[in-house]
């Protein structure tokens, strides 16, 4: 995963020390004040979103090891993914493509797309990244720079979350249809040792997500709007308002966070604007034109704008946190279920 923007990170950190700050007073409480104005009480009767049932499936996902693209990790998620999927009724399609990395290496990437409602023109799209970092090049251990990471957080979390709300899906079907991608080949983007040239660059990163964009599974794809999910399970996670998320869809930021506000989730979603990330998001906004956010754990402390665990070997199940995956799941159960 790439890294804040280190100025936008000195600017939340201000923010962070500024919670009770008076309405009116600079960009992270006019994002409070919009949120705030929007009416988003519940209006139908939305599914318990289980924390421990995602904490399962990211568990089962962390069990095969690595899933970097082209291991046997990759390979048995994959099919556990898409057997999963197809269990809670979804049609899915696997789709397939060799994407070069940034070092010449071939990946046999699988987005793994989960249709519910397919007959259903009007949709929303929810995804996150399955595939997890090949390098742990943040790790303060030299001799661990070119191990393959667990991807508990960095990859687990987000797929976790998404399987419960299909679990979900399977039993209560929303009024729109609901289409769940898992994208593969995001997060083999440049390592840290290697050059910093343009063309090693934020382009690196989400070739998965950019590949279905501009390749849809089906012909010019539109949805209502799309929601990422990336790094949401460690203990006491902070949600800001992402800057491309407020570019993109501010409307859709403050449905988000006002609806997690009315659910008691304040402590995770901060009402304050964040930094800006080259994600998921911002490939299916830039090619296919549909508003998309990106609910992403921002640590303002931390060098990189994420946690300690983040692109180490210590992104292991110690750093998922049941009560986290609730409030993101229980939040976006509440968006999609209210869709009408």
């Amino acid at each position: 995963m790439r890294k804040y923007s280190l100025l936008l990170l000195m600017f939340m950190l201000l923010l962070a020390g500024c919670s009770n700050a008076p309405a009116g007073s600079g960009e992270g409480a006019a994002a409070a004040n919009h949120i705030n104005s929007q009416d988003n009480a519940p209006k139908v009767n939305v599914p318990v979103f289980s924390g421990d049932s995602a904490y399962r499936f990211v568990a089962e996902q962390v069990a095969f090891g690595p899933r970097v693209p082209n291991s046997e990790g990759h390979k048995a998620c994959s099919n556990y993914l898409e057997a999963k999927l197809r269990s809670y009724g979804a049609e899915v399609t696997v789709q397939t493509a060799d994407l070069t990395a940034y070092n010449g290496d071939v990946l046999h990437a699988r987005n793994i797309i989960a249709s519910f409602q397919p007959e259903k023109s009007d949709r929303v799209l929810l995804f996150a990244h399955w595939d997890t970092r090949p390098w742990a090049d943040s790790d303060s251990d030299p001799a661990n720079h070119y191990k393959p990471i667990p991807g508990a957080n960095d990859g687990g979390s987000g797929v976790g979350v998404l399987l419960e709300i299909a679990r979900h899906l399977a039993v209560q079907p929303t009024e729109v249809g609901v289409d769940i991608i898992l994208f593969d080949a995001e997060d083999y983007g440049r390592h840290e040792a290697d050059s910093e040239d343009a063309k090693f660059g934020e382009s690196t990163w989400a070739l998965g997500s950019e590949y279905w964009a501009k390749n849809p599974h089906v012909k010019d794809y539109k949805a209502r709007y799309g929601i990422l999910l990336d790094i949401v399970g460690a203990p006491g996670s902070k949600f800001y308002c992402e800057g491309y998320s407020m570019h993109f869809a501010p409307n859709l930021v403050a449905n988000v966070w006002n609806t997690a506000a009315n659910l008691g989730y304040s402590e995770y979603f901060q009402l304050y604007t964040g930094g800006t990330i080259t994600d998921d998001h911002v490939n299916v906004y830039n090619y296919r034109f549909i508003p998309c956010i990106d609910i992403i754990n921002c640590d303002p402390e931390s060098p990189n704008g994420f946690g300690p665990y983040h692109h180490t070997m210590k992104d292991d199940m110690d750093w998922i946190d049941s009560k986290s995956l609730k409030a993101v799941g229980q939040t976006v159960l509440e968006v999609i279920y209210n869709e009408r």
